[in-house]
């Protein structure tokens, strides 16, 4: 029989309406101002309200010398894999 202890259970555990987030951070650099520096952060969250990037950009307001220029955020649930349908019937041209 196997042990498992809840940290090697946690990663295989998902949570329902959590999705895989991806947010593309542009930040201004603290020695050079004009220049922007990109970062990008994936967890899992939820849509819309997107709680653990907002605790993110939170302590980054608070901790992080860079100030923000711009956020860009994309999730799984936000994009959805197309939906397939099949056809009743068959149109040729030609």
């Amino acid at each position: 029989m196997l042990k498992m202890d809840l940290a090697t259970l946690k990663p295989l555990i998902r949570i329902p309406d959590w999705r895989l987030t991806t947010a593309e951070i542009l930040y201004h650099m603290p020695d050079h101002p004009t220049m922007l520096q990109s970062f990008i952060w994936q967890k899992l969250d939820r849509a819309p309200e997107f709680p653990e990037l907002t605790r993110f950009l939170d302590f980054w307001h608070r901790e992080i010398e860079g100030p923000l220029h711009s956020v860009r955020v994309a999730s799984a649930a936000l994009t959805r894999q197309a939906e397939l349908r099949f056809a009743n019937g068959e149109f040729r041209l030609h």
